[in-house]
């Protein structure tokens, strides 16, 4: 398809997510954004789906993010700035995601994985927010989601030149978690995602909203809200159930409960 498209798919409790545009780098459509908006809250609503992989299709990208081409779909600054963007809609999951960076990461690709909880890269990575070079900044969360991921020098410098860095460098700065080779990316992700998705969901949950809160509060705030957060967790059929499992030496049975 010209416009793209998002390919879901579901392997046991794990949803995998490909941007489907090989052809152009997995350049984002308008109609690419739709269908990732439209699928988000399908995804959190299904209690089956425990963890997420979002990856790129073909081996040359995960996305350089927003195709150029599409901006002058917009009536103006002002009607790009009231989008509803990608990476807000993949930030507002609360099932736990991978990226599984595949290629090039650029501009928005860039957004895009590092809204997601975890990343993982392959060898052939590459990561940059070239918007610099084309006369703009980001506005999917670059600067705010790179100085909570990065040394404040690292993100200056990737921000400011727009220049490429590899999954070597992106590992050592702890852009990344972990660098793979190219045919193990994909299954070292999803046995991540797998391995998530056998935790109790609630837990699970509400750990990924604590630490994005925790990037936001004071110290003080965020060790309160992170008590009320275990006593929601606590409170749960499957907090029970790990004591249970615990006690018995046997492993738990979680429903998300």
């Amino acid at each position: 398809m010209a416009d793209g498209r998002i390919r879901f798919e579901q392997d046991g409790n794990v949803g995998v997510l490909t941007l489907d545009r090989p052809a152009k780098l997995n350049a984002a459509t308008r109609s690419m954004s739709a269908e990732l908006l439209e699928l988000i809250p399908r995804i959190d609503a299904d209690r089956s789906i425990r963890a997420v992989v979002v990856t790129g299709a073909g081996e040359r990208a995960f996305s350089v993010g927003t195709d150029v081409g599409e901006l002058d779909r917009y009536d103006g600054p002002w009607d790009f700035r009231n989008r509803r963007d990608y990476c807000d809609a993949l930030r507002s999951l609360r099932t736990p995601v991978i990226a599984a960076v595949n290629g090039y990461a650029y501009g928005g690709g860039l957004e895009l994985a590092l809204s997601c909880d975890i990343r993982i890269a392959a060898s052939t990575a590459t990561f940059a927010a070239a918007e610099i070079k084309l006369g703009w900044i980001g506005g999917g969360g670059v600067t705010a989601l790179l100085a909570g991921s990065v040394p404040a020098s690292d993100a200056a410098l990737l921000l400011l030149t727009g220049d490429p860095i590899d999954a070597a460098e992106a590992l050592r700065i702890g852009l990344v978690s972990k660098v793979v080779a190219t045919g193990e990316l994909l299954p070292t992700a999803t046995e991540l995602a797998h391995r998530i998705a056998s935790r109790p969901p609630v837990a699970a949950a509400t750990a990924k909203a604590n630490l994005r809160a925790a990037r936001s509060m004071g110290l003080e705030a965020a060790i309160q809200y992170e008590r009320e957060l275990q006593a929601v967790a606590l409170g749960t059929q499957d907090a029970a159930e790990g004591r249970a499992a615990f006690a018995e030496r046997r492993p738990g049975h979680f429903e998300g409960r």
